[in-house]
């Protein structure tokens, strides 16, 4: 009875014959498109979303690029996977790519459903059984949130292994964007019905695949910078209110994505950031956050003011160089009433809310008006050398402001209405393209 010392290097045949022995030292099942099994079962959503990267190409090459295994290659993927003869623990997922036959990259796969976080102690165990089995790669799955999948929930020195974490929002959001009319789209027909019956199972309310619902410790820091109350920078509510802030912020990129057809993307969020964070936090009340979204007029820059009790989103925009500070304020007032006339029903939910920031050259502070009182901003700016605008929305959440629930659904939606009504419709000032001048020839 051969013994089982290694995955990789592994002939596919020894795995197999391994696999079939009577005291199998592998214990395992076949992904299942339609696994027998109940919705919402952690194994049920293992085995969809395994054989959906099995049978869609450009779903398994995007997931693939991620957690930095190759695509080229065959590729197997099994569920419940024990090595009893190492440890009794049984493992969700099991990801083997073969080359000539052999076993060159293995991957363990965790995965989490509703509110269940990935376990500390159990992925120490798991990496421990994948270092003996020469496996080098482990990706977590659970609605928990990072700002890559480089990143973890947990805090873990890993050395040389790979821990991957994958958001079930994060996955759903790559289906949707190849479900787009785009360069990346899936090309066989049948497969794009694959990732349609997969995002319908995953996104049913009963499969325990959750966005971002609740900032953890948030009440709490609202309530104390309110009363004036001293946060120590050590205190668990702060750091829980900002790293939940962090998978709200990567929350609010998904669903731009998953409704634009492109990804957008956040900061990457550290120790060093979340350190840098605390200290701003304490010491000015705020918390800013940042979204990049491909051919935009800019990144969107969030600030959250705890004492205001507000949430404002901004986005720069350059205005003609070639001409003087009143054209200048006139383009920028065009583009927002085009915004208007594009956007009317969206615009009008947040047109009291909208301000116009004018960048002068060699001023400490910025000429700032709302968009009602724009006529203002000719005669403030007078003599002064406008070098570009700041077009945001402040929203005042109230009462909804300590919600950690509330907030959540306020800010969503203040930024999907001001990304609907104000930023898809701001362009940039392009220097025009020299002209050929043959009249003297």
């Amino acid at each position: 009875m051969k013994k089982l010392t290694k995955l990789i290097g592994l002939k596919k045949i020894e795995f197999d014959d391994l696999v079939n022995q009577i005291d199998s030292p592998i214990q395992l099942r076949p992904a299942r498109l339609i696994p027998v099994l109940k919705t919402g079962d952690e194994m049920a959503l293992t085995s969809i979303l395994l054989s959906s990267l099995r049978l869609i190409k450009e779903f398994r090459d995007i997931v693939f690029r991620e957690i930095k295994m190759s695509r080229n290659g065959k590729v197997f993927f099994y569920t419940e996977v024990c090595f009893p003869k190492i440890d009794k623990s049984r493992i969700d997922g099991l990801i083997l790519v073969t080359k000539k036959d052999v076993i060159t990259e293995a991957a363990f796969v965790e995965v989490k459903s509703k509110k269940d976080e990935i376990d500390k102690i159990q992925i120490e165990k798991y990496i421990k059984i994948a270092k003996q089995l020469k496996v080098n790669t482990l990706v977590t799955v659970s609605n928990e949130f990072v700002s890559t999948p480089e990143q973890s929930p947990l805090r873990l020195k890993t050395g040389k292994f790979n821990l991957f974490h994958l958001s079930w929002s994060h996955i759903i959001t790559h289906g949707h964007i190849l479900l787009f009319d785009n360069d990346n789209d899936i090309e066989d027909t049948d497969q794009v019905e694959i990732m349609k019956e997969t995002l319908h199972y995953m996104e049913h309310p009963n499969a325990g695949v959750n966005g971002f619902l609740s900032m953890k410790g948030w009440k709490e820091l609202s309530a104390n910078i309110r009363g004036k109350v001293p946060i120590p920078k050590d205190i668990d509510y702060l750091e829980n209110a900002i790293n939940s802030w962090y998978q709200e912020e990567a929350d609010i990129s998904l669903m731009l994505s998953r409704n634009l057809g492109v990804l957008a993307k956040t900061p990457i969020r550290t120790e060093a950031t979340l350190k840098a964070d605390k200290s701003k936090l304490v010491k000015d009340f705020t918390l800013a956050g940042q979204i990049s979204v491909k051919n935009a007029v800019s990144d969107i820059k969030i600030l959250i003011d705890f004492e205001r009790r507000s949430v404002s989103l901004k986005n720069s925009i350059l205005p003609p160089k070639d001409k003087g500070t009143v054209a200048r304020i006139t383009w920028v007032k065009k583009q927002i009433e085009n915004c208007k006339k594009s956007e009317s029903t969206i615009f009008q939910k947040i047109s009291d809310k909208i301000w116009v920031e004018a960048d002068i050259k060699f001023a400490r502070e910025n000429l700032k008006v709302n968009f009602n009182n724009m006529e203002d901003l000719y005669e403030q700016s007078k003599g002064k050398d406008i070098q570009k605008f700041h077009i945001s929305v402040m929203d005042g959440f109230g009462s909804g402001f300590s919600s950690e629930k509330k907030f959540v659904t306020l800010t969503e939606e203040l930024v999907l209405n001001y990304y609907e009504g104000i930023v898809q419709n701001l362009t940039n000032w392009n220097q025009p393209s020299p002209k050929l001048n043959l009249s003297d020839n």
